[in-house]
């Protein structure tokens, strides 16, 4: 057995997307006009992953989604692609269920629009007759009960008005014109036309433009000057292919379509025995929901899923030294497959670099004079994805304590509304510029964490800090402690934020137990208050977004359960993914768990976000709790500074440098 590749992780090749193609096509499995919706590799077991050696065989199976036709079947089969050709070993045919959105059906949606007489004229109704202009955004279509939703995938295109081709559409929505479209057979199937406003006005197209590049903001700042990074000795991480070893950490990195940036079996070395300590086997953003809070027909439908309906890791964005990153950098590519099964490149898609954070520890001896200093550094794993109207920036960090961060970034544009700047502003919406207002909407995350600390068989439990009641034994009613809950079941394990009791959650190995004679463990801390889904139980979006109606949940491990709203939730009715899995109350205890973390961002806009909104912030940290029998930093090296070193106390000679 004979491979492109010498990991069972590692990226997936343009020789591998091709050798599947070809057996798909020989087998009669591509024909003429099918796409394929996703071609990644089928990630082996974990057992089968332990095993490997490097210098083994590596066995390379490839899982494919083919969308044969127009109707609601697809076909997903797995490809041996190992000896450098492709043998198909598995086939299951799915019925009933959408693909996520196709790239190619989405541009010939558009082209329906643009031929459709009844949206031509609804076009003209506002004066728009130059259909060059336009701008037809093709959104996933949720789940409502319209008719055109039957037995059919279907996307609902909205409008807006550039003036040029670079122009920012955004600016200048068609309010109220909703065109249904057959995504597989490409035909407008009806055009509803809401923009007439009261007294039979049409709203008209909001005036102003909101352009944000360079030579439409005006003068700018003079005054900001060069900051550069260095590293003349290099950086401190190696890479070998998707491996990267960093101070103590070891992860090798991975690309999935949907989820994008997946970090897979995350270690930190022991020193005394050389071994990597497994903290997570694999950890991803799951799934993202973006619900907005508009009760109107024509906006309140809009909740797009765009990890599982659009893709993170198809929408990923090449990155650029300088500009998204900055410092010495190392950049992976990535390769997907196209739909027609050509190799598809993303240069730059992963950015990894090392930042200095400020001080990692200190302490100054008020009695000796003695000062010790330590700077942070963290290692940045980075990738971006552009989602429509919307930037979503992921980043891992890794401290040197030991720590590890998530954090999102959210910048782009909002999808705002118009309206008739001589009535009343809308409700549930914010103005942001004369006739347009931005409606109040959420984006809620789902990171999937599949923990193995010290080992595959863990246990939760749920850290809070909660007050003693005054007596006897709290005499000056200023005492309060630690509690700990162990979820032992899947029901009592949907949990949500608590920042009142410090609410967290531990995940712990019964069977290693650190110097001090505890549980070695790590803690998924929420860090900030993070909302849940603001939409009621009975809504669409909270059927098929069940995963953002708690904060946390736990599930044992299965090799199948990997997206918190299903495999397919495009167009679903929803109860996929968490809420069905969970169903089954399964036990917890002792066992391989996974987390799923929802959080994210309420957003009510401001004018401060247009026309592009600067960077929100959220995410998590998983924090070492008895891993480590002290800090673990306390052997990084102190830093020169420019005048001694950090850690000569006060009143002494600087070292020779």
């Amino acid at each position: 057995m004979s491979s492109t590749v010498d990991h069972p992780l590692a990226f997936l090749t343009g020789v591998e997307v091709l050798a599947a193609r070809d057996a798909l096509r020989d087998a009669g499995e591509l024909g003429e006009g099918g796409l394929i919706a996703h071609m990644v590799v089928h990630e082996p077991s974990k057992n089968v992953l332990a095993a490997w050696s490097p210098g083994d065989p590596v066995r390379r199976v490839l899982r494919v989604l083919v969308i044969p036709g127009p109707e609601l079947t697809m076909v997903e089969l797995l490809v041996d692609v190992s000896d450098g050709g492709g043998s198909i070993i598995g086939r299951t045919v799915i019925e009933g269920m959408r693909p996520a959105l196709s790239m190619h059906e989405s541009m010939l949606a558009i082209f329906a629009c643009l031929e459709n007489e009844e949206y031509i004229a609804a076009l003209a109704r506002r004066g728009i007759h130059d259909l060059e202009t336009l701008q037809i955004d093709p959104w996933p279509a949720g789940s409502f009960g319209y008719a055109a939703e039957d037995d059919r995938r279907i996307s609902r295109c909205i409008t807006f008005v550039r003036e040029f081709p670079t122009d920012n559409g955004y600016a200048r929505p068609v309010e109220g014109l909703i065109v249904h479209v057959d995504m597989g057979r490409s035909e407008v199937i009806e055009v509803i036309d809401h923009g007439i406003a009261d007294g039979g006005a049409i709203i008209p197209i909001p005036e102003n433009h909101a352009r944000y590049d360079v030579d439409s903001v005006g003068p700018l700042r003079t005054d900001l000057r060069p900051i550069e990074i260095t590293q003349p000795d290099g950086p401190s991480f190696t890479v070998t292919g998707n491996l990267v070893e960093w101070q103590k950490w070891s992860v090798r990195l991975g690309f999935d379509p949907y989820e994008g940036l997946v970090l897979h079996q995350l270690g930190y070395r022991d020193d005394d025995s050389g071994r990597i300590r497994p903290i997570a086997h694999r950890a991803s953003i799951s799934e993202m929901v973006v619900p907005y809070g508009h009760p109107s027909e024509v906006q309140g439908w809009k909740n797009a899923f765009d990890a599982g309906e659009w893709g993170l890791g198809r929408m990923t964005q090449p990155l650029t030294l300088g500009c998204d990153c900055l410092g010495e950098i190392h950049y992976f590519d990535a390769t997907l497959a196209t739909e027609q099964g050509e190799p598809w490149v993303i240069s730059n898609a992963i950015c990894m670099h090392e930042e200095d954070f400020g001080i990692g520890w200190k302490h100054v001896d008020l009695n000796s004079g003695a000062h010790e200093v330590r700077r942070s550094r963290r290692l940045v794993i980075s990738s971006i994805a552009t989602v429509g109207n919307y930037e979503y920036g992921f980043f891992w960090y890794l401290y040197l304590d030991g720590t590890i961060q998530f954090e999102a970034k959210l910048t782009g544009i909002m999808s705002p509304m118009a309206f008739d700047p001589a009535g009343p502003p809308p409700d549930h919406a914010v103005v942001v510029a004369p006739g347009l207002a931005a409606p109040l909407h959420q984006h809620i995350f789902c990171a999937r964490l599949d923990l193995d600390v010290d080992g595959a068989d863990n246990v939760v439990e749920e850290i809070e800090v909660v007050t003693d009641e005054a007596g006897p034994d709290n005499p000056w009613a200023n005492s309060f402690h630690q509690t700990a809950t162990v979820l032992s079941g899947e029901s009592e394990a949907k949990r949500f934020v608590n920042p009142a009791s410090s609410r967290a959650w531990k995940v712990s190995n019964p069977s290693v137990l650190n110097g001090l004679g505890r549980p070695v463990a790590y803690k998924l801390n929420p860090v900030v208050s993070t909302p849940t889904l603001m939409a009621r139980p009975e809504s669409s979006v909270a059927q098929r977004a069940g995963f953002a109606t708690h904060n946390l949940w736990v599930t044992p491990f299965a090799e199948d359960e990997r997206r918190a709203a299903g495999e397919y939730p495009n167009q679903n009715a929803g109860g996929d993914g968490l809420p069905a899995w969970t169903a089954a109350e399964r036990r917890l205890v002792d066992t391989d768990v996974v987390l799923w973390y929802s959080f994210g961002i309420t957003h009510v806009p401001r004018p401060e976000d247009w026309p592009v909104m600067p960077v929100e912030y959220t995410g998590f940290l998983l924090q070492p709790v008895g891993f480590f029998d002290r800090n673990p930093a306390l052997d990084v090296p102190p830093s020169p500074a420019g005048h001694g070193h950090c850690h000569n106390g006060p009143g002494s000679e600087p070292d020779a440098t």
